[in-house]
């Protein structure tokens, strides 16, 4: 396992859950037309060991767009009460196999821990390798769970956490401020890539957000996400994700 591979297979993770310097993190989020509660299902059915990563709880409090990111001492409150240390290897998945989980992924890293890894597939590969699933949370688990979340909001609202155990270090080159991306729309110094499906980048599907307007930022080239998995859903290789960014003319 390297660290600048993003992904771990279940078979890894399998073979190294309950090391005491491998952290779990179970970051499922849905749509909301999905009508789906992440928590709800993470109580039901779970990898063991994992705890739940909130999503829409660890942000930015002092806006009301939705996943913003949360200032260092907020996320380094959240993930202490998490009681991950700089030196775990964090795993972090989602109950869709590919979705929600590279956020979670990407925020470790933009404030500087690098020792993180999607889990290839994420739940659904996990349980199609017929690995065993937590069906019950310890009230350990959801204990901590929910005092992260509570440590961000106390952080915003000035008011003392617990000891902080988790050092942040902010990667500003991995965080794109909406100045600089209207910038480069501009200046063209960077290809922007939109994720989203086909359909939502041309204008012609409806966005699932209530009052987001169709169409795309000026100046970027559409890759979906989901064409960078097999059926599984595995990430693919790295040849054939060089070669979906060239078709779409990202390259």
């Amino acid at each position: 396992m390297a660290q600048d591979d993003p992904v771990v297979s279940a078979q890894w993770l399998h073979q190294h859950l309950g090391a005491p310097d491998v952290k779990v993190l179970d970051a499922s989020w849905y749509m909301p037309v999905e009508n789906r509660d992440p928590w709800e299902e993470y109580q039901v059915a779970h990898i063991p060991g994992a705890l739940f990563f909130d999503i829409d709880g660890i942000v930015d409090r002092t806006t009301d767009l939705p996943h913003m990111l949360p200032s260092e001492e907020a996320f380094a409150a959240a993930v202490s009460a998490l009681h991950i240390k700089n030196q775990d290897k964090v795993i972090v998945y989602d109950g869709k196999g590919f979705f929600s989980a590279p956020r979670v992924w990407w925020m470790f890293r933009v404030f500087g821990h690098n020792k993180v890894w999607v889990l290839d597939g994420g739940l659904p590969q996990w349980r199609a390798s017929g690995f065993d699933l937590g069906s019950a949370s310890p009230d350990d688990a959801v204990l901590k769970s929910k005092t992260a979340t509570k440590a961000v909001e106390r952080v915003y609202n000035g008011e003392q956490t617990n000891t902080i155990t988790f050092k942040t270090e902010f990667q500003p080159h991995l965080f794109w401020t909406l100045e600089k991306v209207s910038h480069n729309v501009a200046a063209k110094n960077y290809q922007q890539v939109d994720a989203r499906s086909k359909g939502r980048f041309d204008g012609v599907a409806p966005e699932p957000r209530e009052g987001v307007r169709s169409g795309h930022i000026p100046g970027s080239k559409c890759v979906p996400f989901p064409e960078m998995f097999d059926g599984a859903p595995r990430l693919l290789s790295a040849d054939e994700l060089r070669q979906k960014f060239q078709q779409a003319g990202a390259l």
